[in-house]
């Protein structure tokens, strides 16, 4: 903590940077909406010719079918993907990213390369029939679904074609089984982070304890191919009753790693952690203080850093911080309401990036009056 209370004040000293909330909300936009399909995860990626591209996860409305409702397992949801070429005015249709030949998948995380490639990571649920769920013994389960870990796939194209999955290792530790009773690939939702050395970090979550409660830690892999391979570095953060998961990597100017982390059993604060040896290790978690999962970290053109999470409690909706270039202001940086017109707790994980003019796009889910989930967006401009 020292280092950085040092980093601050130089930062200070040698910048006339205000760290005041100078971007304000321009206007709310719909990037894709459909009654027949619950929509929802979405991650961003601006390509270098400008056009953007917005991947998330589609399933059927359940409720079109008598069902009492759609929720976050289901056996027909796919990654898909939509674009725009002018600044997210408009929206393709969308086209398919992946179906998973096992079950549903969730939340696609994209992360574009210094080589123009895209890297997606996903995980699947896969539908078990009748009284064969409770035979899946040592796993997650959610229904009549059980849990199947992770998996990537990747684009050398922009978006048009996508690879076959890869399928990352388990880390160690983990105790959650496939319905194949295999131990279950990594997983996680969030961005993964390309570092100053070219590799490729992401952090992944892991099942520690199953019984009497569920505990849950982050760790950290890395690949030197891309996201093909990948190698165990170190966790991230642990502890004996609260859980870590679904953590956004950033990487500082300085080359510091930061860890964003959703949390469960700790009053749904949000915790960091910092990397200064390149994700050898990490210094103890910190709580920031303020509520919201999970998070994504986009650099501004100044090098402050547009923190952007879901805010699941009401007024239900988007919720935004802007921090120095160290990520070490988070007690004091005002947060700003992107929305609070949100329906229920089942909105948000917001993904942002910078348009090709200058403004920030943040796209995430959102229902309004408990109606249809959609992805949406708010464009913001500096004042």
């Amino acid at each position: 903590m020292y280092m950085r209370c040092m980093l601050v004040l130089m930062l200070g000293l040698f910048s006339s940077v205000s760290w005041g909330a100078d971007w304000v909300k321009e206007k709310d936009i719909v990037i894709y909406k459909d009654a027949a399909f619950y929509s929802a995860f979405p991650s961003i990626v601006v390509r270098p010719d400008g056009e953007v591209l917005v991947a998330f996860r589609r399933a059927p409305e359940r409720k079109l079918f008598g069902e009492g409702g759609s929720n976050h397992t289901d056996p027909n949801s796919f990654l898909v993907l939509t674009r725009s070429e002018d600044n997210a005015e408009t929206w393709s249709s969308p086209s398919l990213i992946y179906a998973h030949p096992y079950g549903g998948s969730q939340d696609p995380c994209m992360v574009q390369l210094s080589d123009g490639s895209i890297v997606c990571s996903s995980y699947a649920w896969a539908q078990v029939r009748g009284d064969a769920v409770d035979r899946v013994e040592d796993t997650l389960k959610h229904g009549q679904f059980v849990f199947m870990g992770g998996y990537l796939v990747r684009s050398e194209d922009g978006g048009q074609t996508w690879s076959e999955a890869i399928k990352p290792p388990p880390v160690p530790g983990n105790l959650t089984r496939t319905v194949f009773d295999e131990p279950c690939p990594a997983y996680n939702r969030g961005a993964m982070a390309e570092g100053p050395d070219g590799r490729l970090y992401w952090a992944v979550c892991i099942q520690s304890q199953l019984k009497p409660k569920r505990i849950s830690e982050t760790h950290l892999l890395i690949s030197e191919d891309g996201g093909k391979s990948w190698e165990y570095s170190c966790p991230i953060a642990q502890d004996e009753t609260a859980s870590f998961n679904e953590t956004s990597l950033y990487w500082t100017p300085e080359g510091t790693l930061v860890a964003f982390m959703r949390t469960a059993d700790y009053d749904d604060h949000t915790v960091i952690a910092w990397s200064t040896d390149g994700g050898k290790s990490f210094d103890p978690w910190e709580d920031s203080g303020f509520q919201g999962h999970p998070h994504y970290a986009l650099r501004l053109p100044d090098d402050r850093v547009f923190l952007i999470y879901g805010y699941r409690h009401k007024p239900f909706g988007i919720r935004a911080r802007i921090l120095n270039a160290a990520c070490t202001d988070y007690e004091t940086a005002e947060e700003i309401v992107l929305r609070d017109d949100g329906g229920s707790t089942d909105l948000g994980y917001p993904w942002a990036a910078m348009l090709p003019n200058g403004k920030i796009l943040a796209a995430y889910y959102l229902n309004q009056e408990n109606g249809t989930r959609h992805i949406a967006g708010t464009i913001l401009a500096q004042d």
